[in-house]
C-alpha cells in the first residue's frame, strides 16, 4: 500500500487548512497512494497561543468534518488525522478519524492528554476511556495512537496484540530540548515494541518540530522529512510485519499480561 504523510503547517484559519488538505489529498492520489495521514489539531492552530486549537473547536457534524469527508470522496482517498471537537463541559474531544470516500472507518479520542514539560493539556482536551479499535482498509490493519500517546509503549503492544499491523501516529510534537530525539527514539520504539510499521505525521510550525517520518516493524526510518511542511509518499508492505514477526517474535513471547487479562502464571520452582 502507498501511503502518503502530509507534514501540515496548520493554520489559523480553518478553510485555509482545508484547501491545502485538498490540494494535497489530490496530489497524493495521483501518486497512488491509498491513505494521507495528517498531524494532530488539524481545524486550525496558533503557535503563540497554546489554547487557540481548542478554542476552535467544532461540532463533529460541523463543517471542517464535512470538508474532510467531501474530500475524501472527491479525491477518492482515505484520510487520517485529529480534530478536535466540543464537548458540553467546555472542554473538547481530540478524535483521531479515518475517513475512506467520505465515510467514517474509524475514530478514537485520544486517551493521554499532554500534561509534561509545563503544559496542561488535561485542562483543556478530556481524555478518551476507551483503547482505539484495529479497523481494515484494503486488507491492511491500522490502529491509531496519537502525539504524547507514544510515550506509553503499552497502548502500542495492546493494539498489536488486536491485530494491528500499522499504527498511525498523527502528532503537533512541541519543539524544545531533545525532543526530535525523543520523537524519532519513540516512533522507533513502538515499532520495535509492537513489530508495525509507525507512520509519524507531525505538524511543522514554529511550535512543533515536524520531522515526520515512517519506521518499519524492525525500526528502519524507510522515509521522512525535515522541518518544513512537505508532502512525501512511500510504500509499506505488510509482509515485512509477518516477516519481522518470524525473526524477532516478542509478541508471542511475552509473558505480560495483556490489558485486560489476568496475570500470567508462575513458572514452578523447582528444586
Amino acid at each position: 500500500m502507498k501511503i502518503a504523510v502530509g507534514q501540515l503547517q496548520v493554520q489559523r484559519d480553518p478553510e485555509q487548512n482545508l484547501a491545502t488538505i485538498a490540494d494535497w489529498a489530490a496530489r497524493a492520489a495521483a501518486a497512488d497512494a491509498r491513505l494521507l495521514v495528517l498531524p494532530e489539531g488539524i481545524i486550525a492552530r496558533d503557535p503563540a497561543d497554546n489554547a487557540y486549537t481548542a478554542e476552535m473547536a467544532q461540532d463533529a457534524e460541523g463543517p471542517f468534518v464535512e470538508g474532510l469527508r467531501r474530500i475524501s470522496a472527491q479525491a477518492g482517498i482515505a484520510l487520517a488525522g485529529t480534530v478536535h471537537l466540543r464537548e458540553p463541559d467546555g472542554r473538547v474531544r481530540n478524535v483521531f478519524l479515518l475517513l475512506d470516500h467520505g465515510t467514517t472507518l474509524g475514530s478514537y479520542q485520544k486517551l493521554h492528554p499532554y500534561d509534561a514539560f509545563g503544559d496542561r493539556e488535561s485542562e483543556r482536551v478530556a481524555p478518551g476511556d476507551r483503547l482505539p479499535e484495529v479497523v481494515e482498509l484494503d486488507g491492511v490493519r491500522l490502529a491509531p495512537i496519537i502525539c504524547y500517546d507514544l510515550r506509553f509503549p503499552d497502548l502500542a503492544v495492546a493494539l498489536a496484540l488486536a491485530g494491528a499491523e500499522v499504527l498511525l501516529c498523527p502528532a503537533a510534537w512541541v519543539r524544545g530540548p531533545l525532543k526530535e530525539h525523543h520523537w524519532e527514539t519513540l516512533v522507533t520504539a513502538r515499532a520495535l515494541d509492537s513489530t508495525c510499521w509507525v507512520i509519524g505525521a507531525g505538524e511543522a510550525s514554529a511550535r512543533n518540530i515536524g520531522n515526520s517520518l515512517v519506521v518499519d516493524p524492525l525500526g528502519v526510518r524507510v522515509a521522512g522529512a525535515g522541518a518544513e511542511p512537505t508532502l512525501f509518499v512511500t510504500e509499506i508492505d505488510t509482509e515485512r510485519v509477518a516477516e519481522a514477526r518470524r525473526r524477532l517474535p516478542v509478541l508471542a513471547n511475552r509473558r505480560l499480561p495483556a490489558p485486560g487479562q489476568p496475570e500470567p502464571s508462575p513458572e514452578p520452582t523447582r528444586r
